[in-house]
């Protein structure tokens, strides 16, 4: 489908799971910015989740993977880096989805994932990935990471 309707790029979009999180999409992660449709040109603009970023790499060869799968081929991805990625662009439902998955989501204060508990103790600034921490529950006692506000 290459009438311009980018509706249909979103939708496509919102199936490409975060490379880190896959539970979400980029969609859903908040780093696609905008589609623009142009001169019969796709443009998805991606803002990294800060800009040293390792899964930038990852992040387009899947969107370009999604896309040219799905019959678009008049695209480009450009990256943009001011203003820069927030956790404030995620929905409460993504929160919600990354809770689920067991990741505690960005928030002022660290709720366990498991078992909602307030009593946690920080086990390490750095977890899987630089925008999570790691925790440990001093209730139920089961470590988890914290996706840090950003």
């Amino acid at each position: 489908m290459q009438n311009g309707k980018t509706e249909h790029i979103w939708e496509l979009l919102n199936t490409v799971p975060d490379p880190e999180i896959p539970v979400i999409s980029v969609v859903e992660l908040g780093v696609i910015r905008n589609v623009t449709f142009n001169n019969k040109f796709y443009t998805i603009f991606l803002t990294p989740t800060y800009s040293g970023c390792p899964a930038v790499k990852t992040f387009t060869d899947d969107i370009e993977y999604c896309l040219k799968e799905n019959g678009i081929n008049n695209f480009k991805i450009e990256l943009v880096y001011s203003p820069a990625w927030t956790t404030d662009w995620m929905t409460n439902a993504t929160k919600e989805k990354l809770k689920k998955y067991g990741i505690s989501p960005p928030d002022n204060i660290v709720i366990c994932p498991q078992c909602n508990s307030k009593k946690v103790e920080l086990i390490s600034e750095f977890g899987a990935t630089a925008c999570k921490s790691m925790y440990k529950c001093l209730d139920c006692l089961e470590p988890f990471e914290f996706f840090k506000c950003i």
